[in-house]
């Protein structure tokens, strides 16, 4: 007894359109966060640990100038966070400005990694679709001429 796998004929181009459709929203997110971060025209700091002088417009010199705004910061404030300063603190203002730079790079670096997720996802998909497609073309019995197709289910006659 042998059945056509139909949902996988189904499937397969199910699975790859969503393929698709990962790698581009991955790529246009991707694209989308190095435009709006390369429009603000940061330079990293000179005194970074890695990649001093570049333009902040991809997923690591936007680390690099978080760490290095956090670098600043703890040492302008004596290595307080902004909780641990006194709310009379004329420091506070500095602390909180810096605590809000360097989450906007982060989370643009955090941006960056789940658009490379999703489109990473995307090629995962299409290699599924593909390896899905090749299988229901394997499993799929051949139609010969003059023969009726059975699922085998029908009773015997005599």
């Amino acid at each position: 007894m042998t059945r056509k796998p139909r949902i996988a004929k189904l499937l397969s181009p199910l699975i790859g359109l969503f393929g698709l459709l990962f790698i581009a929203s991955g790529a246009a997110t991707y694209y989308m966060a190095h435009t709006q971060l390369k429009a603000q025209e940061i330079t990293v700091a000179d005194d970074a640990s890695f990649l001093a002088g570049d333009n902040v417009d991809g997923p690591f010199s936007a680390y690099a100038q978080a760490a290095t705004v956090e670098k600043h910061a703890l040492g302008i404030t004596k290595g307080k966070t902004y909780a641990e300063l006194d709310q009379e603190d004329p420091i506070r203002a500095v602390a909180a400005e810096s605590s809000f730079v360097r989450a906007s790079l982060l989370t643009a670096v955090t941006a960056f990694g789940l658009s490379a997720l999703v489109a990473g996802l995307g090629v995962v998909l299409l290699f599924v679709a593909f390896a899905l497609g090749s299988l229901t073309r394997a499993v799929a019995p051949a139609k010969e001429k003059g023969t009726d197709e059975t699922d085998g289910l029908e009773p015997a006659t005599a």
